[in-house]
């Protein structure tokens, strides 16, 4: 395995098609909508507005990482008996699990969820022995891995096998490695009007976004969270989200109006991600970015350069860094303080804007903005639980996770072999309710109380304990060039291999303000 790493197969598996049209126009393309490209404009550097061309993930993993599809001479190399023909270590398979819904391939009838997971597992078990019986790879079965890439439903198909025993065989749930969802309904697809699908509503298998039919086939119990992922690590999980509903055009656009607002225009944003027990039984939220596409077409999520960089980087990356702002104390107001001191009742919201890059590219892995219906939102009672005048003490577990990235010193543009990234933050002007009344008095809409650009730059250092050393700084101090040296600590302690961890200390004096530290913590990862 070590031979290979970290490139190892790819599965990846479409997402949903309600209709017998949409079937079959499905199963005619050979990879289901993974070559779909985009072509988009974008401003050049001289100011001329220039067409920018993603040729499709499919491509990409093939012209940047070397891999290879499994279709030769208009055969399909997996579907065949064992020939001549080798199958590649470094392979992309296509789960055609629509092909026995076509009238051309199969009797036209759509088999449940349940069969498209058990499918699965038999596709990577006759995966893993087509690449092991290609001596030129040199692995063996129990050494073999695969990652699964999922849009939309394909996210709930793979979920369905890799949670619940019943669907498939564990040897082949063992071979999986990672698992990255784009645009994924986790968490079930929600409406103006009825919320959740319901059950009932059997046309096109919609029904497999009804939370009471999800639970059934994810193992999980009824009334359960569906979006908790039990039986696989949840931070092998990826989980990209879209945040742009108005570039969805299906059925009209009359899906996008009908989901709403804060949504890819099919899938909530709310929906969109997972979480499940840790090793020490502590819930574990997946990795996750949100990215202003959606959930398919010409701006759809998939034919995207920014999904292309977080999939890869989660696939091929070397290091894992996570960003979460404790938050210890706020301010309101002076004015706003004074009706508090006088009784009145107050109550503030709070929304926390999120851009992170890495140096070298010139797309945003994640950004979560108001204007994009994606800013963190948090309550004051949710940061500071507690009865109202009374000294509250803050809530860690609702401190904001700003971004989860993963970062690649293969990709790196100095020859220190160091990886960077930035990040701006943004905590923006409260919302302040007095007496049931919106305060508006020195409003400004789009001010903020805090903001940041940030700089880090991870240097390889075989004498540091975890064998990295960090920098960061200030762009408006000294743009492009992070200049302190962080004050690291072992993210386990005593126990360098773990990761590490620093705090950058932040302190705004003005009324209204805050105090508090960015935590920033990075790990191995493979």
């Amino acid at each position: 395995m070590t031979t290979h790493h970290p490139y190892h197969p790819i599965i990846y598996v479409r997402g949903f098609a309600a209709t017998q049209g949409e079937i079959e126009e499905t199963v005619a393309d050979p990879y289901m909508g993974f070559n779909i490209g985009s072509t988009k404009s974008r401003t050049a550097w001289t100011g001329e507005v220039k067409r920018f061309y993603f040729e499709s993930p499919l491509v990409r993993l093939m012209s940047d990482h070397d891999y290879e599809d499994v279709f030769v001479d208009g055969d399909d190399l997996l579907a065949m008996q064992r020939t001549e023909k080798a199958v590649p270590y470094r392979s992309i398979v296509i789960y055609r699990y629509y092909d026995e819904a076509s009238k051309d391939f199969g009797d036209g009838q759509t088999p449940p969820i349940e069969h498209f997971a058990r499918g699965l597992g038999q596709l990577i078990l006759r995966l893993r022995d087509r690449v092991c019986e290609n001596t030129a790879n040199q692995v063996s079965p129990a050494d073999f891995r695969v990652y699964l890439v999922a849009h939309s439903m394909g996210g709930l198909v793979c979920r369905a096998f890799l949670q619940n025993p019943a669907l498939g065989a564990d040897e082949a749930r063992r071979a999986v490695d990672k698992f990255f969802t784009y645009a994924t309904p986790h968490n079930g697809i929600d409406m103006r009007i009825v919320r959740n699908v319901p059950g009932w509503l059997s046309f096109g298998d919609i029904n497999n976004f009804n939370r009471g039919r999800m639970a059934g086939y994810l193992g999980l119990p009824p009334g359960d969270d569906v979006s908790i992922v039990k039986n696989f690590p949840p931070d092998r999980i990826f989980n990209l989200v879209g945040t742009n509903p108005s570039d969805y055009s299906a059925a009209g656009g009359i899906s996008s109006w009908a989901v709403g607002p804060a949504s890819d225009g099919l899938v909530r944003i709310e929906n969109a991600t997972t979480h499940g027990p840790g090793p020490d039984g502590q819930d574990v939220t997946s990795p996750r970015a949100f990215v202003h596409r959606s959930h398919s077409g010409h701006y759809g999520i998939v034919n995207s350069e920014e999904g292309f960089q977080n999939l890869t980087r989660f696939l091929f990356g070397a290091l894992r860094v996570d960003g979460v702002l404790d938050i210890d104390d706020i301010t309101l107001p002076a004015e706003v303080q004074k009706a508090h001191d006088d009784g009145k009742a107050v109550r503030a919201s709070y929304q926390f804007e999120i851009a992170a890059s890495v140096r070298g590219c010139q797309w945003q892995m994640t950004r979560r903005e108001v204007r994009e219906n994606s800013a963190v939102f948090r309550t004051y009672d949710d940061l500071f639980p507690g009865a109202d005048r009374t000294m509250r003490a803050p809530d860690r577990t609702k401190s904001p996770h700003l971004f989860s990235l993963f970062l690649d010193p293969k990709k790196s543009v100095k020859a220190s072999k160091s990886v960077s990234f930035a990040f701006d933050v943004k905590v923006l002007v409260p919302d302040y309710v007095v007496d049931g009344l919106l305060f508006l008095k020195r409003h400004y809409e789009g001010g903020f109380i805090y903001r940041e650009l940030i700089l880090v730059e991870a240097f390889p250092d075989k004498e540091a304990p975890s064998g990295w050393r960090i920098k960061y700084g200030y762009q408006d101090m000294n743009p492009g060039k992070p200049g302190v040296d962080a004050a690291t600590r072992d993210l386990v302690a005593g126990d360098p291999a773990s990761g590490l961890a620093f705090e950058i200390p932040i302190e705004q004096k003005t009324r209204p303000g805050l105090r508090g530290r960015l935590r920033v913590e990075a790990r191995p990862w493979s």
